[in-house]
């Protein structure tokens, strides 16, 4: 059985299910004769709340860093809020109840309220709110919401995971998150990519096929996830419940690569990349969003060879605005640090679709309306994303590249679309820095013209996937014929060399950043044909420093 969901901290795990154990507490209506005593009892369980989190935030300091444990510093703001201590005071003093009874309506009554503005923002502020005066509840009750009870690595199962939840279990035994709710800024979200344990999110976990094939249906996460052995894929979004003997041992592969990797992280880790007779090959890696920069700092990417700008566009109901673009670009321009960071302009069409762009019915999309074609086709679109670029420009170290380029008319038209973009934003007084600009060599179109196109632009980075489909004539995703797929056809790989050839006649560099960047052959291949630059997966950068370290 195989489910989907988002990734949140890439990895993988191979383990038994547990779902977790949540006792809620009850809470019992009691008339209260000493009424100032209850409200001593409330003043005193406040206090002991804001220790209990003071001892949270030490303990996420040491575990996940200052930036992620500052969660738990927002939280004791929460304790101090007087809108709720004044209405839980007021309700214990006026209906004479107890002050368990009032913090439970008090939460009830502000999530109501709260629930009514469609917000993600107020939904998270909704769960703070419930986990810190839940934890209030349970000192009043002298209760416990949750012991540690696994003796085992498990894949954790579980509507949500408040912060405080999430640091006090004991990390050795939690071989991954899986997660029904379904917000990547969610603290569960936050905390697992700092920890770094594989997580997903947006599982449906209340449904479960049952081995006579009946569809088991439950209010919280099924009980008939309890124990069985599943696989959690935090690169795909895939969870894999009943693992095939076949699913189990490619699995296995993959956490075997994946534990060399983080053997070579100790060894590789600060090295340069270098061939052995000294030629530096700049090593980059290829992200999709925010999320990835992690990764790729963690594995000591030298910069952001390839950032996919369209899933910006992607799973949405309209283009992200301007200022949506900039906060986005300008924060993993800052995250970089100074490190080179390319941003390839939204490549929408073919298999990425999105609703708000209609492409029409296309008998061949990979042949149609897509990447540069459609930019300069909707050019106020276009210009919305050249103008956050720039923007972000001026706090990193940003190139421009354009996807699926065919002729030189396109470059020029692409590049006057630039100076009029910085002229704008001269004119409104926004600070930015020239960037360099590149294309991408994905056609054989682009490949015979590229002496041409090497006199417009600073720099290439081919793109293999495309190339070998448009060489080729094989549809990528066509399981039928993937077999006639073969990234090592010297028809690629001769296409390869004269890019690089014409490219270096006209003082432009060279990169590649599609799949076969990480084959040991083909890098072994590219090098001797000389590349400037590889961008590859960000957990197989210190795999392909060393196979070029390896190299004479």
């Amino acid at each position: 059985m195989q489910l989907k969901g988002k990734s949140v901290c890439a990895g993988y795990a191979v383990a038994k299910l547990a779902i977790y154990d949540r006792t809620e507490t009850t809470v019992v209506r009691r008339k209260c004769q000493d009424v100032e005593g209850e409200v001593k009892r409330f003043e005193d369980a406040l206090l002991t709340a804001g220790n209990e989190y003071e001892r949270l935030y030490a303990k996420a300091l040491e575990e996940v860093g200052s930036s992620s444990a500052s969660i738990f510093k927002a939280d004791m703001v929460l304790l101090e809020d007087m809108d709720y201590k004044e209405s839980v005071i007021n309700i214990i003093r006026t209906q004479k109840v107890n002050a368990e009874y009032a913090v439970a309506i008090t939460i009830d009554n502000f999530a109501k309220m709260m629930s009514k503005l469609d917000d993600d923002y107020i939904s998270d502020r909704i769960k703070d709110v419930r986990e810190v005066y839940n934890k209030v509840i349970e000192i009043l009750t002298e209760g416990s919401a949750y012991s540690n009870k696994y003796n085992e690595p498990v894949i954790l199962l579980a509507d949500d995971l408040t912060p405080g939840e999430i640091v006090r279990l004991d990390k050795t035994y939690i071989a991954g998150f899986v997660i029904s709710e379904s917000s990547a800024n969610s603290h569960t979200a936050i905390l697992s990519k700092s920890l770094n344990i594989p997580a997903l999110i947006g599982v449906d976990l209340y449904g479960y096929v049952d081995g006579q094939g009946n569809i088991q249906l439950s209010e919280t996460v099924s009980p008939q996830f309890e124990g069985r052995m599943a696989i959690l894929d935090g690169y795909s979004g895939r969870f894999i419940v009943d693992p095939t003997d076949e699913e189990l041992k490619v699995y296995d592969t993959r956490i075997k690569k994946e534990m060399k990797n983080k053997q070579l992280l100790n060894v590789m880790k600060g090295k340069k990349t270098v061939t052995g007779s000294g030629r530096k090959i700049n090593l980059y890696a290829n992200i999709n969003g925010e999320k990835d920069v992690a990764t790729a700092l963690i594995n000591d990417a030298e910069g952001a060879g390839l950032y996919r700008s369209e899933y910006l566009y992607m799973e949405r109901d309209e283009a992200p605005s301007e200022e949506e673009q900039f906060v986005m670009y300008r924060r993993i321009a800052e995250s970089l640090g100074g490190r080179r960071f390319i941003i390839r302009t939204a490549d929408i069409g073919g298999d990425k679709q999105v609703s708000y762009i209609d492409t029409g019915v296309e008998e061949n999309p990979a042949l149609g309306y897509r990447g540069i074609r459609i930019s300069l086709d909707k050019r106020e679109m276009f210009e919305t994303q050249l103008r956050a670029v720039y923007r972000a420009s001026y706090f990193g170290n940003i190139a421009i590249m354009f996807p699926m380029i065919t002729s030189v008319t396109e470059v020029r038209e692409v590049k006057s679309i630039c100076e009029k973009v910085k002229k704008q934003l001269s004119d409104e007084g926004y600070p930015y820095r020239d960037c360099e600009i590149g294309i991408m060599i994905e056609t054989p179109a682009a490949v015979m013209i590229s002496d041409l196109l090497a006199k417009e632009v600073d720099f290439f980075s081919i793109g293999t996937n495309d190339l070998s489909q448009y060489t080729l004539a094989v549809d990528r995703t066509n399981d039928k014929v993937q077999k006639y797929y073969d990234p090592h056809h010297d028809a690629i790989l001769r296409q390869i060399k004269l890019t690089i050839d014409n490219a270096h006649a006209n003082d432009c560099t060279v990169g590649i950043c599609g799949e076969m960047a990480s084959d040991a052959d083909i890098v072994r291949k590219i090098v001797d044909y000389g590349i400037d630059d590889i961008s590859v997966t960000p957990t197989n950068i210190l795999m392909v420093r060393e196979i070029i370290r390896n190299i004479n």
